[in-house]
């Protein structure tokens, strides 16, 4: 979904678009330079430790096309090579992205990812609850288990406000025009957009960990 496109009716409205349906031809390609992925002017900041390729997925727990993809991240995920270093990053293209930031980043520190980010998904998409602030938030939060008081406890204070302020600066030094994109070693770019599809787009990752890894 288009940045321009990132609104909670368009959201609820969305379609998916062909860009989700693989094309032979574009399977086969070579990724090319400008056309299937970008080099980024300026290097961003990565997290991963010496030795390892940072991929990150920048992604909107209200985009339509981010829940589409999350199982196909997830087995690509489970696959990588022990190099590559994945992080997930929430953008914050508008004022009312950053509750859903907050969210990402508390369920991180309390090490309930791999527990709830696919339920959030699913609550947002399948269940059609509005996850929009955070008493919302706070209360389904609850009915997962977690303790409510203490994912509460810190979802407005200052570190996670930083993580998300963090999260926002990096969507904009890879100039992240919609989700879910993927960027490779704080050097690389792309998209469903630029690669035709996102299943093409993780062929293109794996590419460019390549060129990474060759030191190309």
């Amino acid at each position: 979904m288009k940045r321009r496109d990132f609104s909670m009716a368009a959201v609820s409205a969305a379609v998916m678009a062909p860009v989700w349906a693989p094309s032979a031809q574009a399977q086969a390609q070579k990724p090319e330079q400008g056309a299937d992925y970008l080099v980024l002017d300026k290097r961003a900041a990565v997290e991963a430790p010496a030795g390892k390729i940072e991929v990150v997925e920048f992604f909107w727990y209200n985009c339509p096309h981010c829940n589409a993809f999350e199982p196909a991240l997830e087995a690509w995920i489970k696959r990588a090579p022990k190099d590559v270093s994945v992080r997930r990053v929430p953008v914050g293209f508008r004022d009312e992205f950053v509750q859903k930031q907050r969210l990402y980043y508390r369920l991180e520190a309390m090490d309930l990812i791999d527990k709830l980010h696919a339920k959030v998904f699913a609550a947002i998409h399948a269940e059609k609850l509005q996850l929009n602030k955070g008493d919302a938030i706070a209360d389904w939060i609850a009915r997962q288990g977690v303790d409510k008081a203490k994912f509460m406890e810190r979802f407005n204070d200052f570190s996670t406000a930083s993580k998300a302020g963090r999260a926002t600066q990096l969507q904009n030094t890879y100039r992240v025009e919609g989700v879910p994109a993927m960027g490779v070693a704080g050097r690389f770019y792309t998209d469903g957009t630029l690669a035709k599809n996102m299943p093409r787009a993780l062929q293109i990752v794996d590419f460019l960990v390549a060129e990474v890894r060759a030191g190309r």
